[in-house]
């Protein structure tokens, strides 16, 4: 079995610990001053838009987004640097994305036909884990290089499945993927509170005719 430590990159788990879309304390004025992006080279704290042009110009960078509060990043940039076979991904604004980590989930119900091997969230699809998170559990657990889970056609029919569901809904956790699509990654400014309603006006009356 293979140690660990030298299947994961050394910035994997800075990632998944960091708190991303705090205001950054140097350009907080600034109007994209949210630290939503990740140095894989320097293996640091979250820094914004700005900090990027300034201190990260040439490295490695991938951007955090949002989705219903949770952390994701999407395949297109993370599968470039990491195996991630074995995770659900999920489509949402029409972008593939996939969750950092382990979101809180009632126990699973009778009747669900795959779940997270960590953690037991139910899942869409014949993947291992939720997350980037889980996995990494699992890693540590069997020490497994690759860590795959699906073969060739597998995955293939996993795919063309997950292209149906995009116009079909057939599970209560595809109703939730479908709804949050039409919402920003990034999740919108709470309304504020209801103002008290209209008071209802009475009847008008006429004045007096003059004598």
């Amino acid at each position: 079995m293979q140690d660990a430590t030298m299947v994961v990159p050394p910035w994997f788990e800075p990632l998944l610990t960091t708190s991303f879309f705090n205001v950054c304390r140097v350009h907080g004025d600034a109007a994209r001053s949210e630290c939503n992006m990740f140095c894989l080279d320097c293996n640091e704290d979250a820094f914004c838009f700005y900090c990027r042009s300034s201190r990260h110009k040439d490295h490695r960078v991938i951007q955090i987004r949002r989705s219903s509060y949770h952390d994701v990043v999407r395949v297109s940039e993370i599968q470039k640097v990491l195996d991630i076979s074995g995770v659900q991904t999920y489509v949402i604004n029409s972008a593939r994305v996939l969750f950092l980590n382990e979101r809180p989930q009632p126990k699973s119900g009778k009747g669900v036909a795959h779940i997270c091997e960590i953690c037991g969230r139910s899942l869409l699809d014949p993947f291992r884990f939720c997350s980037l998170g889980c996995k990494l559990v699992g890693i540590k657990r069997n020490g497994d290089a690759r860590f795959g889970g699906l073969d060739s056609k597998n995955e293939t029919a996993t795919m063309e499945g997950m292209s149906r569901r995009l116009v079909s809904s057939r599970h209560h956790q595809e109703e939730e993927l479908r709804e949050g699509s039409q919402q920003d990654m990034y999740p919108a400014t709470p309304s504020p509170p209801a103002s008290n309603a209209r008071r209802r006006k009475g009847i008008p009356h006429r004045a007096p005719f003059a004598s």
